[in-house]
């Protein structure tokens, strides 16, 4: 793991820990060793969005709630397995969160994420109309902004 890598999460730990951020199946297997798998642009996107953009609680997974596939997913989360077609989802690469805001509507944090993009350290995409924020930082083909909303 790179040194930028480690710093990136050592400052995320006092807000997040693994367990919000992957699956339970990932969890079991590789318990704290499940940080190596996800990006590290998606994770410091991650906390500049909790430090400097939304600077609010964000809320990702819950396992005891039973919200267990808004970050990292494996091939045994449900929402994999039951797909027919093709499925890469930026959540399969741990490279998105999908999330709540502590005090804000959905709509409310896109919007303060696309004021402030100046201070995210890579480009995002943002999907749009969900009563949760889905951002994660797959690069496009031909795309050059800073946060592009799409439609999921």
């Amino acid at each position: 793991m790179t040194a930028k890598k480690e710093a990136i999460i050592k400052a995320l730990r006092p807000y997040f820990q693994i367990t919000e951020l992957v699956c339970p199946d990932v969890y079991k297997k590789f318990n704290e060793r499940a940080w190596q798998f996800l990006d590290t642009d998606a994770l410091h996107v991650l906390l500049v969005l909790r430090e400097s953009i939304l600077c609010r609680p964000m809320y990702i997974n819950n396992y005891g709630r039973g919200i267990t596939q808004r970050g990292l997913r494996c091939n045994r989360c449900q929402l994999v397995k039951e797909k027919a077609t093709v499925y890469l989802t930026q959540h399969g690469f741990g490279k998105a969160w999908d999330f709540t805001v502590e005090g804000m509507t959905a709509e409310q944090a896109r919007q303060k994420i696309i004021a402030e993009q100046n201070k995210l350290p890579c480009p995002v995409r943002l999907e749009r109309d969900k009563t949760w924020v889905h951002i994660d930082t797959l690069e496009q083909f031909g795309v050059t902004d800073k946060v592009y909303l799409f439609n999921g």
